[in-house]
Parts: C-alpha cells; sequence; structure tokens
C-alpha cells in the first residue's frame, strides 16, 4: 500500500517544501510516546536512507522507514483547522485506539 494525502496536506506540505530548497521529501515516522504507545512526527527531508520507502501522492514525495510503515501502512493525512490551530491528522487504518488527548496510537 502506501501513504495518501488529502488536497489539504498535500497543499500545506508543498508550502513547507518550497521553503527549503534542499529538501527531497516528507518525512512521515513514528516514535514510542504518550500513554498509547505511538506517536507521529513529520519533518522536512533533507535526504533519503536505504531502508527509507518514497511514495508520491498528489506531486509530493513521502518518505517513511519499513519499520514504521509497519504501523501506519494505508494512512491518509489531512491538514484541519482545528480552532485557532492548524494540524495534520492522521486517519490510520491501523492503529486500534488512541489516548484521550489524540497525541499517540496503538496498534495491537
Amino acid at each position: 500500500m502506501a501513504l495518501h494525502l488529502t488536497q489539504a496536506a498535500a497543499e500545506r506540505i508543498v508550502k513547507f517544501l518550497q521553503k527549503d530548497s534542499e529538501s527531497v521529501g516528507f518525512r512521515v515516522n513514528v516514535v514510542k510516546t504518550g500513554c498509547s504507545g505511538w506517536g507521529y512526527e513529520v519533518e522536512i527531508a533533507h535526504q533519503i536512507s536505504d531502508d527509507e520507502v518514497v511514495f508520491q501522492d498528489k506531486g509530493v514525495d513521502l518518505i517513511v522507514s519499513q519499520e514504521a510503515l509497519e504501523l501506519i501502512d494505508g494512512t491518509e493525512i489531512d491538514f484541519e483547522q482545528q480552532g485557532i490551530n492548524h494540524v495534520f491528522v492522521y486517519h490510520n487504518p491501523k492503529a486500534t485506539g488512541e489516548c484521550g488527548c489524540g497525541e499517540s496510537f496503538t496498534v495491537n
């Protein structure tokens, strides 16, 4: 499978990437954190490691490690306004639960 972007997420990521002439894509990762176990971590990537896979969606190169892909394969990334904040929102079909604050998720 792969990761997918909504149009809003793609447009936001493209704005970030255009500001960094050395970028090679947008890295999506997971880290152990929070009360549910895993949290999303994103950054502008400047290189691609041998253990990473690159997916392209809506003109954006999404870079994911093989390890993280096992937990987030099939995830749709959206960009939404929540009150006065703008945030990336993850719709992960592999997530079996989330903590109350929404900062971390569980995969069984």
